[in-house]
């Protein structure tokens, strides 16, 4: 069964239809179309030494086609009917849409109970494993963090602001930033993107993503707009930065998230307190910078932070940054002392929240 092809196009490009189906019975994007003999040979059966990563709806491996060419193939679970539309969402999604700091889709395979994507290989994983892992053979110095980052922003300004629709990842996070030999970060895993018209100004969805990276708004409203990925890049560099996973609550013997020990860094004139102990020698002045992009990123109000083509302005310019305009960021900290929530905040969204919802930002047109 091949794939066929529906997704986002270019500004300035035309928009191409081909109405062939999938086995789901909706189209997808044109794309090479693999035998699943010929992804089990690539794979070796699919060996558990191949294997390289594991998502929420199945398994990825390395593979090597007969012409020598390295490949990611990501297997869908057969039982996940979710799965599938993650599986359909992708395809349509990126296969045609080409960036550098993009992973590329190669092709896919539909074959009776067997759904897979075919991906170029990446041969220094993803972001995770590089920041958060035992680091044996990785030495990540300040110039590669800081290219990661950069990269990472011109990918989402990319989806944001030239496609049309525009996209919204929806889970961008340490482990769906893959790495090439030369350390390129390519945004991967596009199972939960949405497409986005220019002319609305946000979507009432269901909550999806990875704890720790969702923004306030979307998770207590349900409502997903272009900002909420600019909250996840935000967390991002500050895992980036510290070389710590957002999902520990644990910081300084305090029960605190990332974000939160990132604020109170800044409000006590500490963030240098931040930065990864792996990090020998680095540029103080920039490092301070893009801990403050971070914080402007993850602000409690969506309309407060900046577009990514901004964000990409201020990282890569050594520019003052207006840090009166920079309010509380918008965070979930549990309390033992009450379930109650607490606002700590002037303006209608709120710096602190607790695990019980007390505010939704409000989207306004841009």
């Amino acid at each position: 069964m091949s794939c066929c092809f529906f997704g986002a196009r270019k500004k300035g490009d035309d928009l191409v239809h081909h109405d062939t189906r999938d086995t789901g019975g909706r189209a997808v994007a044109s794309t090479k179309n693999f035998s699943f003999s010929e992804l089990r040979i690539a794979t070796n059966n699919f060996h558990q030494t191949n294997k390289i990563g594991r998502g929420g709806f199945g398994t990825v491996y390395k593979g090597t086609l007969k012409n020598g060419k390295e490949i990611a193939v990501k297997t869908l679970a057969a039982e996940s009917k979710q799965g599938l539309r993650e599986f359909l969402t992708e395809i349509e999604t990126i296969s045609n849409v080409r960036h550098p700091n993009l992973v590329e889709i190669i092709g896919c395979c539909v074959d009776g109970n067997n759904r897979i994507l075919v991906y170029e290989y990446l041969v220094n994983r993803s972001l995770d494993q590089a920041v958060f892992g035992s680091r044996i053979n990785i030495k990540l110095e300040w110039d590669k963090r800081a290219a990661i980052c950069l990269g990472t922003a011109q990918g989402l300004a990319y989806l944001h602001e030239e496609l049309v629709p525009h996209i919204v990842h929806r889970d961008i996070k340490a482990s769906n930033i893959l790495l090439d030999k030369d350390y390129t970060p390519k945004i991967g895993d596009f199972g939960l993107a949405k497409l986005f018209p220019d002319n609305i100004t946000h979507i009432s969805t269901k909550i999806a993503g990875t704890t720790g990276y969702l923004a306030p708004e979307y998770v207590l409203g349900g409502q997903l707009t272009l900002k909420a990925d600019v909250y996840s890049f935000g967390v991002l560099i500050l895992e980036t930065v510290s070389g710590r996973s957002s999902s520990s609550s644990i910081w300084q013997g305090d029960k605190k998230s990332l974000l939160g020990w990132a604020w109170q860094l800044y409000e006590d004139r500490k963030l240098l307190e931040l930065v990864d102990a792996e990090l020998d020698d680095f540029p103080e002045k920039e490092v301070v910078r893009y801990i403050k992009v971070a914080l402007f990123c993850t602000q409690a109000n969506a309309n407060r932070r900046p577009m990514m083509s901004q964000v990409i302005e201020m990282l890569s310019r050594n520019i003052q940054l207006n840090e009166k305009e920079l309010t509380p960021p918008g965070f979930f900290q549990d309390s033992d002392a009450s379930m109650r929530s607490k606002l700590k905040s002037s303006e209608c969204s709120t710096s602190q929240q607790s695990s019980v919802p007390f505010t939704i930002t409000q989207v306004i047109p841009r």
